[in-house]
């Protein structure tokens, strides 16, 4: 089936299988492998991307159900000239990152947090994460990194 969406501001389009996963995708077919494929389960959080401006489990969202959306992915979040984004500013200030693993999808999970909460409790933080498992850091310095970014956006 041919689909299309705009991924990061770029329309890309491509003929898929119907089976095929918006992770697989973006990461064979717009070759952005910043999306990070962990359980295939939904459950650690790693292949978060937005669609339509909301975080989601790109491992269970079919390609088709993505037709005519736009995605974006942890390559679209820094600017042109390459200034970060107040997210990952924060995640490198307060070293909210060890192995880099959860990271991206920790970071879109943590822009989606912030639109819905702009200043979001500890408590709220780590409930809202608990979709997103990070096995490196113990969560402390990213709910600091969080909450650093929350007062920039």
């Amino acid at each position: 089936m041919k689909i299309s969406m705009s991924v990061n501001g770029r329309q890309i389009s491509a003929d898929v299988e119907e089976r095929t996963l918006l992770v697989a995708f973006l990461r064979e077919i717009a070759e952005l492998t910043g999306t990070h494929i962990g359980c295939d389960t939904g459950q650690c959080g790693a292949c978060t991307v937005h669609l339509d401006g909301r975080a989601v489990k790109s491992c269970n969202v079919l390609a088709l159900q993505a037709e005519g959306a736009e995605i974006l992915t942890v390559e679209g979040l820094a600017k042109a000239d390459g200034a970060l984004h107040p997210m990952q500013e924060a995640f490198h200030a307060h070293h909210g990152l060890q192995c880099g693993f959860c990271t991206p999808g920790m970071l879109m999970s943590a822009i989606d947090l912030v639109k819905i909460h702009p200043d979001p409790s500890e408590e709220t933080i780590r409930a809202e994460l608990d979709g997103n498992l990070c096995r490196c850091t113990g969560y402390h310095n990213i709910v600091k990194a969080i909450k650093a970014a929350a007062a920039n956006m």
